[in-house]
């Protein structure tokens, strides 16, 4: 007999079904993955299991019994937990204290505070992450967040843990623990929905895989009755072909960006780099090496930098932003959330908001125009969205990423930094950007691309930049990829 069962889940938001008579079976101590492309109501789901939405229709039944979780608190005490993919902390607590909000130890309305910090290392300790309880969340890495948040999530002792994208931020160090740790859940009779686009990691952990598809379900299969291609087509309804990139047979341009001893105090040091017309370079690094101080501090981002930056051989001021964006530099941050969008503005105000002087004719912006170049970067990146005046904030997360890469392609850059472009993005829109991005490369663009994933280091790079603990510790080119070649640089 199933442990969770949801019959019939349908899911309205305006103008958009996102989910629609979906059934799946849920069965005790088993890892059951969740796939789909963005937008194909993955998340949905999972935030429905965790009270974060009500359905508009359908039963959600726990060990047999029908139960209604209206809000997470009432999940929480159903045994559901969730891990979400958007990091939700308060950052200015402390770690402790986000571990342990609405159920503070207290006497005499004091918090006790020697007891929270030893609640909180207890938590820590059990996913296998040393970090000290008393730091501020707003200190922390994205992926020291997402350990975090995991630690929330299993500190309830939940009997169903949904891990939303869960890996999205962490090291390849991080994910083996959090492995470990869904082995250990695994072996307790935990019941976990794993929500990801990363095929590796569905065939290396997943006991059982459900396909959304707009909406919809399409298949339940058990992991060792199919294969990447057959999920690939379940997800997509066709192929998806990732070929070679174009700008590898063109030889590099003029150098766009020369980096030399650029360092900054506490995250990294004397680093030294090139990136020319026509070709992409890879950043590769483990979690805290350094590479987005890197790339931050490229655009402008930080005060204390040292050393040199050139932009087609002209040296550029150091932490200035606004100078960085008149020479044609663009970035996409890694964290699309805190720093690559607003939120509550709209899909068209978001893609036009850092060149509005393009579209401007007299301080007056031409709209019809905004609106055109909007309509055509959105098309071309297959954003689902209602609408151009959709809020940002309601579409999934892989289409909140094609908005905050549509913004930068909106203005005609030279240098374009990308850090994680294709995080929490599904295999079909992986593919598109990937294609995407070459064809930005051959159109003279250098691009300086940051990523956790190997595979898209190795597939989409001309070269690879290596660091480890704030120091570039070698450069590989293309002749000389290999997975054991860029891991022993980084590590």
């Amino acid at each position: 007999m199933p442990f969770l069962t949801v019959e019939h889940i349908t899911k309205f938001f305006p103008g958009v079904r996102a989910l629609d008579d979906v059934s799946v079976q849920f069965e005790k101590g088993s890892v059951h993955a969740l796939m789909g492309e963005n937008g194909a109501g993955k998340s949905t789901l999972g935030k429905i299991i965790g009270g974060i939405y009500t359905p508009d229709q359908g039963t959600i039944s726990i060990d047999g019994r029908e139960v209604r979780p209206t809000d997470p608190l009432t999940a929480q005490k159903l045994g559901v937990a969730i891990v979400h993919q958007e990091l939700v902390f308060c950052p200015n607590l402390s770690i402790a204290e986000n571990l342990q909000l609405g159920t503070m130890p207290a006497n005499r309305g004091f918090v006790e505070r020697r007891q929270l910090r030893e609640r909180a290392q207890s938590l820590m300790s059990e996913i296998g992450v040393d970090i000290d309880v008393n730091t501020l969340i707003a200190e922390l890495t994205t992926g020291q967040e997402q350990m975090v948040q995991i630690a929330a999530a299993v500190g309830i002792n939940a009997n169903i843990i949904i891990f939303d994208e869960p890996t999205s931020s962490l090291s390849v160090n991080e994910t083996k623990h959090l492995f470990d740790l869904i082995g250990r859940l695994k072996a307790r009779g935990t019941t976990m929905i794993y929500v990801s686009h990363r095929m590796e990691e569905i065939f290396q952990i997943a006991d059982t895989v459900t396909v959304l598809r707009d909406g919809r379900h399409v298949a339940t299969e058990a992991i060792a009755e199919t294969n990447r291609e057959r999920l690939i087509r379940q997800m997509v309804g066709r192929d998806v072909l990732i070929q070679r990139p174009k700008h590898l047979d063109l030889k590099p341009g003029e150098e766009v960006l020369r980096v030399e001893n650029l360092s900054s105090m506490g995250q990294f040091e004397n680093v030294s780099f090139s990136v020319c017309r026509n070709e992409i370079v890879g950043m590769a690094g483990l979690v805290g090496a350094g590479r987005t101080a890197v790339a931050k501090a490229v655009f402008g981002l930080d005060k204390r930098e040292t050393g040199n930056v050139y932009i087609k051989g002209k040296r550029l001021i150091l932490g200035n932003v606004n100078r960085s964006m008149r020479e044609r530099v663009g970035y996409l941050p890694e964290d699309r959330k805190k720093e690559g969008l607003v939120l509550m503005m709209n899909i068209s105000d978001n893609v036009s908001l850092p060149h509005l002087g393009t579209f401007s004719r007299f301080g007056f912006v031409d709209e019809r125009r905004e609106l055109a170049e909007v309509e055509k970067l959105t098309k071309r990146l297959r954003v689902k969205a209602p609408s151009l005046e959709s809020v940002t904030a309601g579409l999934s997360g892989g289409n909140q990423q094609k908005v905050a890469i549509a913004k930068w392609l909106a203005r005609t850059c030279d240098l374009l930094i990308v850090d994680e472009p294709t995080r929490g993005v599904d295999v079909g829109a992986k593919a598109e950007i990937y294609q995407l991005l070459d064809e930005v490369a051959c159109q003279g663009v250098a691009i300086l691309m940051i990523s956790s994933e190997l595979p898209e280091l190795l597939s989409l790079s001309r070269r690879i930049i290596a660091m480890r603990e704030g120091f570039v510790t070698g450069e590989l080119p293309y002749e000389q990829f290999s997975q054991e070649s860029v891991l022993n640089l980084m590590a």
